[in-house]
């Protein structure tokens, strides 16, 4: 059940990531680029938990994950702060 519910949040961020980045082809918004660019960061974090926890489950890739995940967030925020300028 684990599985399909990481690989599931996995896909979710990778759609994500998709619409937002072809919104902002359209559309031209940079805060919609930011956002894809975290969602993008956010794919790779969910992708390195279902490597960790399903795949490479003698390899700890917390830290790996942790850095994608805050790559994430400083994107969001940078796009946010860049935005409001």
């Amino acid at each position: 059940m684990a599985a399909l519910i990481y690989s599931l949040c996995a896909l979710t961020c990778l759609v994500a990531f998709g619409l937002l980045l072809r919104a902002w082809r359209g559309n031209g918004s940079r805060l919609l680029f930011w956002s894809a660019m975290c969602f993008a960061a956010l794919s790779i974090n969910n992708v390195l938990l279902v490597l960790d926890k399903l795949v490479l489950r003698d390899i700890d890739l917390t830290t790996w994950r942790l850095v994608a995940a805050l790559a994430a967030v400083l994107l969001l925020l940078f796009g946010l702060i860049w935005e409001e300028e």
